[in-house]
């Protein structure tokens, strides 16, 4: 009887605590002051610059617009028109040899031999063997070989840049190894 005086005291006490007032509206009151003092901090934009046009003070030259300026922008693209052309008319006035009519990456040096004192290499295209010599023309860019060595062979090809002007470049075609 004794453990159920003391243990209804128990459970009395803990209800009246519980239902006491607790310290939220301290900190509710708290925050909502911190809320009210706080501002935000912006600090204004600086006026744009002023833009000042600048008059035109090369009057002797010429204008770029001008008749004289383009003319003279013609006969510039002229000449290196000549110029370029100097560089692929003979290409296109010879007979094409039958290498020229694949891509340099569809052909593989399997191998070099000597024939008259005179460096042969072999190339496969296609799996047909053809015996390549110096000056012989190879791919579709006007590629003449230039050297011959054991492990590769080097061209010269002529091909259009960026802006459409012709230039000569230098590709190899590697000896490739067979792979099982």
């Amino acid at each position: 009887m004794r453990h159920c005086y003391i243990l209804a005291i128990l459970c009395g006490t803990t209800l009246l605590t519980a239902c006491g007032s607790s310290g939220d509206d301290n900190i509710r009151q708290w925050m909502v002051e911190e809320r009210n003092q706080t501002r935000p901090k912006v600090e204004p934009i600086s006026a744009p610059k002023q833009f000042k046009p600048e008059a035109y003070t090369n009057a002797a030259v010429t204008e770029p617009f001008s008749k004289e300026k383009l003319t003279q922008a013609l006969k510039r693209d002229s000449n290196q028109v000549a110029a370029n052309g100097a560089l692929v008319a003979p290409e296109l006035a010879r007979r094409k040899e039958p290498l020229e009519s694949f891509p340099l990456d569809a052909m593989s040096v399997v191998g070099s031999i000597y024939k008259a004192g005179q460096p042969v290499v072999l190339v496969k295209v296609d799996n047909l063997l053809y015996q390549v010599k110096l000056g012989a023309y190879l791919g579709q860019n006007y590629g003449r070989v230039t050297k011959i060595s054991e492990t590769e062979v080097t061209l010269r090809e002529i091909v259009q840049d960026a802006v459409g002007e012709w230039i000569e470049r230098v590709a190899t075609l590697q000896l490739q190894e067979k792979t099982k």
